[in-house]
């Protein structure tokens, strides 16, 4: 079984936002691969198959920065013991706006919802996938910008990394990390 996390806010008035772009792949996946999902505890979930592969979609109902409640429910819930079977999809302000980066592991970066997972299960042993939402202008709240709605420029580039994102998330599961890092962390992909 494969855990595939799409972290955001929920809630209507998040819905569109940059820090929602996991909630986006998630639903983009649920999409391609009839996985419906249901509200149960701490977040909606549902069961299906990518890659002839028994795969848990997620989307924690909680803020962002409580994430790590909602994962270890799901780890839970789900009988995911070993994280190298979890896949966290997060948004980035270090990355220019649609870069796609697939990591095995590591710290933070920063991200209060990677540090309340880490926080949760106990390790930063899980991959995520990072999507770069772009930094904010100078002078401007970093909080004011992973709050607000992709300009009308930018949503062709941010729709884009998110059909992009969601084929690295089957790739993932059905090639595993490396092929996935190999594949899709390259230079100037937003461009490509």
């Amino acid at each position: 079984m494969k855990l595939v996390v799409g972290l955001g806010n929920a809630g209507p008035r998040y819905s569109h936002t940059r820090h929602n772009v996991g909630f986006s792949v998630i639903k983009t996946l649920g999409e391609r691969h009839k996985v419906k999902g249901r509200s149960r505890g701490p977040a909606i979930f549902g069961e299906g198959k990518i890659a002839d592969q028994d795969v848990v979609l997620a989307q924690p109902t909680t803020m962002m920065n409580l994430s790590g409640r909602a994962v270890a429910y799901l780890c839970r819930a789900c009988n995911i013991h070993d994280l190298a079977n979890m896949l966290v999809i997060v948004d980035d302000m270090d990355l220019p706006l649609g870069t796609v980066r697939f990591r095995e592991g590591g710290s933070a970066g920063g991200h209060n919802g990677l540090k309340s997972i880490i926080e949760a299960v106990g390790t930063d042993g899980f991959s995520r996938l990072r999507i770069g939402v772009g930094r904010p202008f100078a002078g401007n709240d970093p909080v004011d910008h992973v709050l607000s709605t992709f300009r009308p420029d930018e949503k062709p580039i941010i729709d884009r990394a998110i059909r992009t994102a969601a084929d690295a998330v089957e790739s993932w599961i059905e090639h595993g990390a490396t092929d996935t890092m190999n594949r899709f962390n390259v230079r100037g992909q937003p461009d490509a």
